[in-house]
């Protein structure tokens, strides 16, 4: 279960960024050229290169090169796994990490 707290983590410090959140939320709508993310943005290439490194190491995010062109999609078996697992996190169960650890009190 140490894994599960670490990969989701990784995930979260990714979209902790607003800048990286909004990315995520352009690539909901589909398959985008880094040159169309760059236009939203006002920043240099080299920092969106970085941002999009990050995501992708979350693999949250996944990338393929066409010619001169790369090309982002959001991983979406990897969120929904991210999604599951913040929802088993976030709500009460009676397997709760406290139970297993004794209790909380």
């Amino acid at each position: 279960m140490e894994q599960v707290y670490v990969d989701t983590a990784k995930v979260l410090k990714a979209i902790s960024d607003p800048k990286r959140l909004r990315i995520v939320d352009m690539l909901s709508c589909g398959e985008l050229c880094a040159c169309k993310i760059l236009e939203a943005f006002h920043i240099t290439q080299p920092t969106l290169s970085h941002d999009m490194k990050v995501l992708i190491e979350a693999k949250i995010v996944n990338d393929r090169r066409e010619g001169k062109n790369i090309y982002y999609s959001l991983n979406k078996e990897q969120l929904d796994v991210f999604e599951k697992t913040m929802q088993n996190i976030l709500t009460e169960k009676t397997n709760c990490i406290c139970n297993a650890d004794g209790g909380c009190n």
